[in-house]
Parts: structure tokens; C-alpha cells; sequence
């Protein structure tokens, strides 16, 4: 990575997570295929959902017949987090329109916003949508092809579980979480540590009281606040 903020730049940039994204799209076109969804759902899901852990969710939902209120609600609260993350990345693009910020939000993702987080520590703390963009409509097409992939190797897979694809997800934001942790130079990987630990206990916490989406969007929000107020006080 370095201080570019061109679409060259951002094509290579966003390389290297191409393989959680294609990883996780595999998972979930095998996962989607065993739940009875048709090559063209899948593929029309990954287009207009476009969200790895929603979508594994509106599967899981659907094979067990739950209401579309249901699917609906929690589709909505899994992926809140998503305006937490545009409203971090918008500041740093007050020049562009708004339709070029609205293109970048509706793309925007957890590994795209995580790569525009790290590439801040290279460019003197500034993003444009040439970037940006370039890495978001890259990473989009990666994951529909990649689950239309899946999906249509998933006739041969009868129970995702033996091979452990119902955890890709999990795996996937861990391994986020580790590259944000050991790359963002803007505080010691001891604070960063800390947020993670106090966010993770949050929602260890809060699980037993709410349902498990509002629990980790509300552990969110205090992680946010939490991670305010001990750099404030450093």
C-alpha cells in the first residue's frame, strides 16, 4: 500500500482482500445452494443485499420459514453498523457530491472500509472516490461472481457444517480485525486491544439481555464511545 489515491492504486490495493471476499462468496453460494436458492436468487441476493452475514442470515431465516417481517427487521439491524462506518468515511469526503457519497456508501463494506482505514496512515489522512470506488465496485463484483460460483458448486456439497462454511463469516471479521489492529498507526496495538477486549465483553454482556444483532450494534456504539474517551485521556 502506499500514498496513491488513484484507480490503479485502488485496484491494487484491494487485491489482497479479494480473498476473503471470494473465500466467504464460496461459502455462502455452497451454503444458499444447500438451502433450495436457485443459481439466478443467489446472484440476484449478492447484487441487491450485497452483505456476507445478512445474507448467510436471510438463508437461514428462510429455510426455517421465518416471516419476511422477521428476515426484513434483522436484515436491517445486522447491517445498522454499515451507517457507523459511512458516517466515519464521509469526513473524508466532503468535496465529492453527494451522489458520488451516496455510490460509495451503498458500496461500501466491512474489508472496503477496513483497506480505507489502513490507506489513511499512507496518504496524510485523505481518501477520494476515485479510490475508493475503484476498490468498493471491484470487491462487488469479486463476491457476486464468487457465490454464483459457490452456488454452483454447491450440488456436490450436502451439508456445508462437515466443512465448517457456516463459520467463513466469523473468520472473516476476525481476520479484519487483526489487520486493523496491527496496521492503524494512529494509536498503540495496547489501545486497540483494549477497545476489542471492552466491545467483546460488551457484547458477551448485553446477549443475555437483548436479541443477539441489537446486542452487538449497541456494543458497537459503546466500544465507539469507549475508544473516545481513553484516547481523549492519553
Amino acid at each position: 500500500m502506499d500514498g496513491e489515491l488513484t484507480y490503479k492504486s485502488g485496484l491494487k490495493d484491494v487485491v489482497p482482500t479479494l480473498v476473503g471476499y471470494i473465500g466467504v462468496g464460496l461459502a455462502f453460494g455452497v451454503v444458499a445452494k444447500a438451502g433450495h436458492l436457485s443459481i439466478i436468487m443467489v446472484l440476484i441476493m449478492s447484487l441487491v443485499v450485497y452483505a456476507g452475514s445478512a445474507q448467510f442470515l436471510i438463508v437461514s431465516m428462510m429455510i426455517s420459514q421465518s416471516p419476511i417481517v422477521a428476515i426484513t427487521i434483522s436484515t436491517l439491524l445486522i447491517n445498522a453498523r454499515m451507517s457507523l462506518m459511512s458516517m466515519t468515511v464521509a469526513p473524508y469526503l466532503k468535496a465529492e457530491s453527494m451522489a458520488t457519497n451516496i455510490g460509495v456508501g451503498t458500496l461500501l463494506t466491512d474489508e472496503t472500509f477496513a483497506l480505507s482505514m489502513n490507506k489513511l496512515n499512507y496518504t496524510d489522512r485523505g481518501l477520494n472516490s476515485e479510490w475508493l470506488n475503484t476498490a468498493n465496485v471491484v470487491a462487488y463484483l469479486t463476491w457476486a461472481a464468487a457465490t454464483v460460483v459457490g452456488a454452483l458448486l454447491g450440488s456436490a456439497v450436502s451439508d456445508p457444517k462437515k466443512f465448517g462454511l457456516d463459520f467463513a463469516v466469523v473468520a472473516m471479521f476476525i481476520g479484519l480485525l487483526y489487520l486493523q489492529m496491527i496496521t492503524d498507526r494512529s494509536m498503540p496495538l495496547k489501545r486497540h486491544f483494549e477497545v476489542a477486549l471492552f466491545t467483546g465483553i460488551a457484547v458477551f454482556v448485553l446477549m443475555r439481555f437483548v436479541a443477539g444483532n441489537s446486542a452487538i450494534l449497541i456494543a458497537t456504539i459503546m466500544g465507539c464511545l469507549f475508544g473516545m474517551a481513553v484516547t481523549k485521556n492519553d
